[in-house]
Formats: C-alpha cells, sequence, structure tokens
C-alpha cells in the first residue's frame, strides 16, 4: 500500500511557494508571514515524520514509501521513501528555512540592498516565493528512490538558487549565478549521460534504486557510470579540484542564500555518494575510494590555507565549508560505520553551524555594508549580542568539543584512521587550521579599537536572535547528547556498507605467546 505521508511534506512548501508567488508583486508583510508559516508547519511535518521512523532491530530500510507509474514505457515512479540517512537531512534542511526567512524579513524591502551598495528593484514577494519552491526541490531530491525522478530534482533545485543569487545577490552576482549554473549543468549532463547508461546496462526496466541496487556488472561500463554520477556530486559538493565554483557564488549569494546554498544543496552530492555510487557501483566504489580520500585530504588541506588568506567575510566562511566537505568526502569512502555515521552526521551539523554562521554574517555586512574584514573592529563593545552569536557559529565551525560538529569530526578521523592512518594524521592538521582561520576571524572583526562604521551599529534584535538561537540550541545539544540522531542513522549507513561489501576492520591485538605478549 503506497504511503502518502512523504507526499503531504512535499505539498506544504509547494504550496506555500504558490501562494506566496499569487500574491500582488508589491505585497511584502503577508508574503513574510505566509512564508514564515508555511516554512514552520513544514518543520512540524517533518519532525512528526521523524518521530514515527522506526529505528528497532528488523526495521525496513526505506520507510514511508510510496511509488506511483509516472511514465511506463521506461519504468519510470514518481517513487518516495527515506531512510536513516535521507530523514536527518531533510530535517536539517527544513530547519534552516525558517531561520533564513526570519534573518532576510527586511533584506529587501528597498531598492537599496542591505548586504551591498546597489540598488537593484527586488520583489520582496519573488524572494520568498523563491525560498518556499527551494524548499520543495530539497525535499525531493532526498525522499526520491526513483533514479530519474532524483535527476529531475537534482536539476530542478539550479533554477530558483540561479534567480536568488543573479537577482537578490552582490555586485558580482551575475557572473557568480553564471559560474554556478555552468558547473552544475555540466556536472548534471555527466549524469544523465551515466543514468541512462545505468538503465540499458541493467535491462531490468526500471530506475527504482532497489530494483538497480546489484544489477551492475562488475566491468569497465561499471567504473565509467560510476565516474558520471561522482563528479556529478562532487561537483555539487563541492569536492576539490571542482569547487572553484563556490567562493564566488558563496560570497555574491545574499546571506539567506548562502545559507541554504552551502548548508543544503551541497550535501546533496555528498548524499549521493552514500546513496548512489556506493551502493549502485560497489565494485567501482572501492576500486577508487583511496585516490578520492587523498583529493578529500588535499581539500581540508588546500582549503584551509586559503581561507586564512582571504580578506572577504563571506569567501572565508564559503572556504571553511570546502575544507569541511574534505572530511565528509573522507569519512565516506573510508568505508567503516564510524567514518559513515561521522560523514552524515558532519553533513547535518555542517548545514546546521555553516547556516549560521553565514546567517550571523549576513547580519553584521548588512549592517557595516562591507564584506571587508578590515572594515570590522572592536564589534564585541558595541553589539555584545551579535558578537557572541558570531563566536558561538565560528567555534562550532572549527568543531570545539562540546559542540556538534565535534563528534563528527572525530568519528570521521577515528573511522579513517582504522583504514588508512597516514591520511586521517593529515586530515587531523585541518583541525589546528580551522582554528587559526576561524579565531583570526573573530579578532580582527571583534576586538581591538571600534572603528567609525562600528560605533553606529545596533545589536542582535528579537527577530534575529530567532533566526540564529535555535540553530545555536541545536548545536549544542547535538554536541552532548548526540544518541538519537546516531540512532536514525547506523542502520542505513550498516545496509549501504553491505550494498559496498565492507566490514569495519577486525581490531589488531599482540598475540600471546608462551604467556608473555
Amino acid at each position: 500500500m503506497n504511503d502518502l505521508t512523504l507526499i503531504g511534506l512535499l505539498l506544504v512548501p509547494l504550496v506555500g511557494s504558490l501562494v506566496v508567488f499569487a500574491l500582488p508583486k508589491t505585497t511584502t508583510t503577508p508574503a513574510k508571514w505566509l512564508a514564515l508559516g508555511f516554512s514552520l508547519a513544514t518543520v512540524v511535518y517533518a519532525v512528526v515524520v521523524g518521530a514515527r521512523f522506526d529505528t528497532g532491530t528488523g526495521a525496513k530500510r526505506f520507510q514511508f514509501e510510496g511509488s506511483w507509474m509516472w511514465i511506463r514505457s521506461f519504468g519510470v515512479h514518481l517513487a518516495f521513501g527515506v531512510d536513516g540517512i535521507a530523514l536527518v537531512l531533510v530535517v536539517m534542511s527544513v530547519v534552516l528555512v525558517p531561520a533564513v526567512v526570519l534573518a532576510s524579513w527586511n533584506s529587501f524591502d528597498s531598492r537599496r540592498d542591505a548586504e551591498e551598495h546597489i540598488a537593484p528593484k527586488r520583489s520582496v514577494r519573488t524572494w520568498f516565493g523563491l525560498i518556499l519552491l527551494l524548499e520543495f526541490f530539497m525535499v525531493g531530491v532526498f525522499i526520491a528512490t526513483d533514479v530519474f525522478l532524483f535527476y529531475i530534482f537534482f536539476e530542478a533545485m539550479l533554477v530558483p538558487m540561479y534567480f536568488v543569487i543573479g537577482s537578490f545577490g552582490g555586485p558580482r552576482r551575475q557572473y557568480a549565478a553564471m559560474k554556478f549554473i555552468l558547473y552544475s549543468l555540466a556536472g548534471g549532463l555527466l549524469m544523465l549521460a551515466a543514468v541512462i547508461g545505468l538503465y540499458v546496462t541493467t535491462g531490468t526496466g526500471s530506475f527504482a534504486i532497489t530494483d538497480l541496487i546489484g544489477k551492475v556488472p562488475d566491468n569497465a561500463t561499471q567504473r565509467w557510470l560510476f565516474l558520471g554520477f561522482f563528479i556529478a556530486f562532487a561537483i555539487k559538493a563541492p569536492l576539490f579540484p571542482f569547487h572553484t565554483w563556490l567562493p564566488d557564488a558563496g560570497a555574491e549569494a545574499p546571506a539567506g542564500g548562502a545559507a541554504l546554498l552551502v548548508g543544503v544543496l551541497d550535501k546533496v552530492g555528498t548524499f549521493g555518494f552514500l546513496r548512489y555510487c556506493l551502493p549502485l557501483f560497489p565494485d567501482a566504489s572501492r576500486r577508487f575510494a583511496t585516490p578520492i580520500m587523498i583529493l578529500s585530504v588535499i581539500g581540508i588541506l588546500y582549503a584551509a590555507f586559503v581561507a586564512i588568506g582571504q580578506r572577504d567575510m563571506k569567501r572565508l566562511v564559503a572556504y571553511t565549508s570546502i575544507a569541511h566537505f574534505g572530511f565528509i568526502g573522507l569519512g565516506i569512502f573510508a568505508f567503516t560505520t564510524q567514518g559513515g555515521t561521522g560523514a552524515v552526521l558532519y553533513m547535518v551539523n555542517h548545514g546546521l553551524a555553516t547556516g549560521a554562521l553565514f546567517i550571523v554574517v549576513g547580519l553584521i555586512v548588512a549592517r557595516g555594508k562591507s564584506r571587508l574584514i578590515s572594515d570590522y573592529g572592536g564589534q564585541h563593545k558595541v553589539t555584545p549580542w551579535l558578537s557572541g552569536a558570531f563566536l558561538a557559529t565560528g567555534l562550532a565551525a572549527l568543531a570545539l568539543p562540546g559542540l556538534s560538529t565535534f563528534i563528527s569530526e572525530f568519528l570521521v578521523l577515528v573511522g579513517a584512521f582504522t583504514r588508512h592512518k597516514a591520511l586521517a594524521v593529515l586530515a587531523t592538521t585541518g583541525i589546528i587550521m580551522a582554528a587559526i582561520y576561524v579565531l583570526w576571524l573573530y579578532q580582527r572583526t571583534m576586538h581591538g579599537p571600534v572603528s567609525e562604521k562600528v560605533k553606529r551599529f545596533k545589536d542582535l534584535n528579537a527577530r534575529e536572535a530567532w533566526a540564529v538561537v535555535p540553530l545555536l540550541v541545536l548545536i549544542l545539544v547535538l554536541g552532548v547528547y548526540p544518541k538519537p540522531v546516531l540512532n536514525i542513522i547506523n542502520p542505513a549507513v550498516k545496509a549501504t556498507l553491505s550494498d559496498v561489501h565492507q566490514t569495519d576492520p577486525v581490531p589488531q591485538f599482540p598475540v600471546a605467546v608462551g604467556g608473555v605478549k
């Protein structure tokens, strides 16, 4: 029997988007409240779905499944379902949306953008309609269990994000939007070719993920198909060296758009590794695992070095994300339970932490009308609450013990160390470098003499606090007690490792000889 639960999860943001777009173009306040209301309703719906998810022994891998024939001649279905990996990413995604709505509440009310010294005409209704439409596609891409349907959502996400960057971004928004769309489309074309090849190679007459697992023969074709999917996902993530679009897009996108871009859309790439690359192409995944892990470690170190030298706050945060995606890639391709679980938890924690950090940076930039670090100084004396929020989100970004990102980073490094000790040790140096670029950024913007620009700043108001504080609470709670989330993630990770025919390494202990160890 088809379950309609996930259809409802899709319909709430979609209906909200259509309602907002149906408002008169000059409407502002109703558009804001409708966007906030529908985004909060989606959060409540997702939490209810999560509460109903069965984590017990013997539970089905994919739950709340529903499948309806769409294109019969090609075996394409409107098929939905969630495992533990998809569920936690859906909840993280929908939690970020109300925070973005609140943080961007007044950003486009006038012809002068709140973040930059530019003056295009912006439609408040369009902004909030795009955010809800983007939420619809974000949910869809995580819950689709038909490969072709996943590809549709994967590509459709580009449209609202392109307009978010190109219409509402900074001075170089058109360049950044075009670069984002061209990179993404190039990866999407490779993926489309691989999807067609997958359909032809398996001969199952179906695009359902459960019908395709184990059906791709171990030969050169599997390796080429793997590369088609992998490159598309590596661009989306992005992993080094496919990362060059992100610093531009992250810097030029409005703060709310950047929070969703880095916090959610980029997770689709790393989610794709786990959902499609590993189960569908297990032999190719094992063959390419070590080179991918090496690229991941290079990305960690490279992005950290570049972040240290940044003068633009938003570009710095974008580069930190490239380093974090290196940790996620390392955990996924270590093929251990700790590494895989840590990678999924890292996706969730990075979305919350970096999303919150982008929002806070956006609030600072909105006050100072500049992204340059050198234009700020002494803020903690003028805006103590805003400075405290900046410190808290920065500490989460550097994985301070006690915060959620530390747990995930620790699990990734432990999981990688059991198979690839040298790579894990090199990756560990990224933690030290993260402390350098985050704390140096905080010191340059929050300490020292109070600049003339900063003297006019207002502290965090109630609306802005409601955008940031719930994310900080989640970061703290998951840092102290991550067990409920880990219980959801673990079975799905173990099932994925089973698909790729991998088990955790057996611990090596000294063998007793003659009673002497």
